[in-house]
């Protein structure tokens, strides 16, 4: 960019330098105002990596002249760093481990596939709940962790020592987007005198969670986040950017958890998928950053790109907090300052559309049973269930007779049997970064223990409970302040520091109330404090999940059912047989305030942070080798050389997609979860399956999640989410299609048409994808030979992933559909994709039958030239290598 654009910063009589954006504002006569804050940011990166091929003066005009109201052109970015978290991460190292034997198989230099940018790596995703309710919970689950996860942690540890740029933040440390937010970003970064913001893409959804510290950042499939490591832009178009201006402020009943998830039904009504959202308006002061962090952390479930709130005095009293030092939160605030990134109160920018949230209309709620986005009032929840229970199959129903919700189980144990019925709190889960980066819900959930302990109540054996906190600063005040006692006498004991039950790593119910459930199939529930509550992700056998805050976690653990009114009916009954009610034990706001003033310190987060990455004892006993090519072991069942490199062809046209056989057809709301789950394996899966063949026995299955590194698993767990529904598949459900007369498992009837020499197709309807930013879910698509994904829309980081995999994302035109069209998955696809195939096409599909032959118009979701070039490359791996080695790209 030119030198004019740059200015000096003189702080406490140093001198820095900054890409200035008003002076080319002023230049174009464009107040920078007007510009929403995430723009502004856009603008700044685009501004500093100007080279005239990958960032020109014209992508930089395009957005400075930001038209709000129908935004145009194309953005390329490149965020300032990347993090990984160990699911994700893995398969990231491992396609960097194959793209270096690629490179030297074609003769080049190892070193020079290595990350570009800082890589921050934090093990969060595999600890499971094996053991919990006892005091020695953490300690054996991180030992079993430990022991499950041995050759994966080495893998990890010998890229720690081979690539550059790349730190591991080890096991049992905290969760990805706690530990970023805490101590991570900088928020405003200094490199030799040069100031910039901190960006980022993570290789998790929920990335987000750092928007709300003002650092512009969102979650990217794995392929993407490599392809930003290896210094590539990521396209995409200029977003609408959606204002939700705040007013007053939260009544002492509600919690941010609260306010998230009313964020996120008010936002999922108003189709922001795409979409940057930005908080702002009179209200804003009156959150914390705790609170700012949980309503960003849930974006992905109200479908925005990022929830975006500016640099402000909060940011900085945050940063102080969090052990962030003097001098680097003022120079944060004289830059923020200085190129107008820091909040003005007074002046607001041009959104594409404002939205209103009055602060003081959110009340306790909860979410579920299916979907983050069904918000209930508490004082509805008995009603909803109850609805619920009867109301037909699909998202907020189990199309059960009436009848069911007096059904009842037998629990049998060695000292006497009990009873449990429809709507049995199963699982009550203290969970996830949204919840436990906030100290104040964290702190409500343990003076609620403690005032319900003192009354003499208690929470059944029948219910598994468990606390697994985002960072051990959480551990610190919970123990400090004594509230941990408390939470332990309820069962809500440590079990461990990452994802756990948010992700499915919930581990087996007790055997005696698996077995009650199971005899009886008993419709149970699990409440937790965490992001999603999909069908089928928490656990097998707990079809009902609902989203709640901490303290409604613990309240629900003691009534021990959702057939309950917590506003109305008692949790239980206090040691002279008088009824408790939730009234009774909620602390008051003024009571966790003074607790928080009290125990959430400085010194606190200075100390459980100052030796992060050499704390764990049992990650750095981790042997490993330091050469630069990883020796692959071929009789590994976690760690294998993935195939994304064997026919690399010089030919790149583009060309028509030919007599392609439906692999499946679904409905909506297809999550990243029903394709590629990172759950528990299936016993008789086609994955167990292949474990089996390899000498591992049913214990040792660990999950899809933690086998991300051997796509000789995930092909096979591609569409075996047990609760899928593939209409082809005659109402069985499960990862099951039909290939002429017979209905065979998906992956088998992949590899039979591939045997074949037939491409497949999928067929879906609204928001195909959505849900968690996981790329093997296109990966294992583009492995087992599906060329085209026709769907009605698109969740946006899947729709990405599928063209970075050569995978062709073809929408149906507005108002038409698999139903509409007739379609019924039996037919044979031929789609005219040209050669000189542009952004936004419209091409032909032509479906052929035995006997009909007809055709329809649909959009190629090719949302940038971008997609296009990584599409002709068959992805955009292939590309990267062909360019290190110095090809045409």
């Amino acid at each position: 960019m030119e030198k004019s654009h740059i200015k000096r910063l003189v702080h406490k009589g140093e001198e820095y330098s900054y890409y200035a954006l008003d002076s080319i504002s002023m230049e174009e006569k464009v107040d920078i105002h007007s510009l929403p804050y995430t723009i502004r940011i856009l603008l700044e990166s685009l501004l500093r990596k100007e080279d005239g091929v990958n960032v020109t003066k014209n992508h930089i005009m395009e957005l400075l002249h930001y038209q709000a109201a129908s935004p145009k052109g194309e953005i390329p970015f490149k965020p300032s760093r990347v993090i990984l978290q160990d699911f994700t991460g893995v398969p990231v190292v491992v396609d960097l481990a194959s793209m270096r034997d690629a490179v030297v198989k074609a003769g080049g230099n190892p070193e020079l596939i290595n990350p570009e940018i800082p890589v921050d790596l934090v093990i969060d995703h595999s600890v499971q709940v094996d053991f919990f309710g006892t005091e020695d919970a953490l300690e054996k689950n991180i030992a079993l962790e430990f022991e499950r996860n041995n050759e994966r942690y080495e893998f990890l540890k010998w890229a720690e020592n081979s690539f550059e740029n790349y730190r591991a933040v080890p096991p049992a440390t905290g969760i990805i987007h706690q530990v970023n937010i805490e101590f991570l970003s900088d928020v405003i970064i200094n490199k030799d005198g040069l100031l910039y913001p901190d960006s980022m893409f993570g290789t998790d959804s929920h990335t987000t969670m750092i928007n709300g510290i003002g650092v512009l950042g969102w979650g990217v499939g794995g392929i993407e986040a490599e392809a930003a490591m290896l210094g590539e832009a990521s396209y995409f178009p200029v977003p609408e950017v959606i204002g939700v201006r705040l007013a007053g402020q939260l009544p002492k009943v509600a919690t941010a958890t609260d306010l998230a998830l009313k964020v996120t039904q008010l936002l999922r009504q108003e189709k922001v998928v795409g979409k940057f959202v930005e908080f702002f308006g009179p209200g804003l002061s009156s959150l914390t950053l705790a609170d700012r962090a949980t309503v960003s952390n849930m974006a992905p479930e109200y479908g925005a790109t990022c929830g975006y709130f500016p640099i402000d005095g909060e940011t900085l009293h945050y940063m102080r907090l969090t052990n962030r030092s003097e001098e680097h939160v003022e120079l944060t605030e004289a830059y923020a300052k200085a190129n107008y990134l820091f909040y003005d109160a007074e002046r607001f920018p041009s959104y594409s559309k404002v939205l209103e949230l009055d602060l003081s209309t959110v009340v306790p709620s909860i979410s579920g049973p299916k979907r983050p986005q069904d918000l209930i009032e508490l004082s509805n929840a008995k009603n909803e269930f109850q609805a619920s229970v009867t109301r037909e199959v699909g998202v907020r129903g189990f199309g059960l007779e009436k009848e069911e919700l007096d059904k009842t189980a037998t629990v049998k144990y060695a000292d006497g049997d009990e009873l449990i019925q429809t709507g049995h709190v199963a699982i009550a889960a203290i969970t996830s970064c949204t919840n436990t980066s906030n100290p104040y819900v964290l702190l409500a959930a343990g003076l609620l223990a403690k005032n319900a302990v003192e009354k003499g109540l208690a929470v059944s054996k029948t219910v598994k409970t468990s606390l697994a906190p985002g960072s051990k600063v959480v551990t610190g005040y919970l123990k400090n302040s004594g509230l941990q006692t408390y939470l332990d006498a309820l069962g809500f004991n440590l079990v461990g520091y990452g994802c756990t039950t948010c992700i499915g790593n919930s581990g087996d119910l007790r055997p005696e109330v698996a077995e009650a459930i199971k005899e009886e199939d008993l419709l149970v529930s699990a409440v937790l404090s965490g992001n999603r509550n999909f069908e089928g992700r928490i656990n097998p056998l707990v079809k009902a999940n609902f989203l709640a805050s901490p303290p409604l976690v613990v309240a629900y653990a003691i009534a021990g059912n959702m057939n309950v009114d917590l506003t109305r009916d008692p949790l239980g009954y206090d040691k002279d047989d008088q009824p408790v009610y939730l009234a009774d034990i909620m602390p008051s706001r003024e009571e966790v305030d003074d607790y928080i003033e009290r125990y959430v310190t400085r010194d606190l987060y200075k100390e459980e942070y100052q030796q992060v990455f050499t704390d764990s004892q049992a990650w750095n006993a981790i042997e490993t080798k330091t050469n630069k090519n990883y020796n692959w072991n071929s009789s590994s069942t976690y760690i294998q050389n993935p195939p994304y490199f064997d026919n690399m062809q010089a030919d790149l046209s583009i060309k028509p997609l030919e007599n392609l056989s439906v692999l499946a057809k679904f409905g909506d709301s297809v999550t990243t979860d029903h394709i590629s789950p990172a759950g528990n394996i299936a016993r008789l899966s086609p994955a167990a399956r292949y474990l089996e063949e390899n000498g591992i026995v049913y214990k040792d299955f660990n999950s899809y999640g933690s086998r991300r590194g051997n796509h000789e698993v995930m092909m096979r767990g591609t569409f075996a989410n047990i609760r899928i529904k593939n209409e082809l598949a005659d109402g069985k459900i499960g990862g099951w299609t039909r290939v002429g007369d017979e209905i065979l498992p998906i992956y088998d009837a992949a590899m039979r048409y591939k045997e074949a020499g037939v491409g497949s197709i999928v067929i879906a309807g609204k928001d195909y994808g959505m849900g968690s930013s996981r790329d093997w879910a296109a990966k294992g698509s583009s492995l087992l030979g599906v060329k085209a994904v026709l769907a009605e829309s698109f969740e946006r980081i899947h729709r990405s992933n599928l063209v970075m995999m050569g995978v062709l994302p073809l929408q149906f035109l507005e108002g038409q559909s698999a139903e509409s069209l007739g379609l019924t998955g039996h037919e044979s696809y031929t789609i005219d994709l040209p050669e000189d195939v542009g952004v936004g096409q419209i091409v032909t599909v032509h479906v052929q039958t035995d006997d009909v032959t007809k055709e329809f118009q649909a959009l190629v979701r090719f949302d940038a030239e971008a997609d296009i070039r990584y599409y002709r490359h068959g992805g955009i791996l292939p590309m990267v290598v062909r360019k290190k080695l110095g090809g045409k790209v």
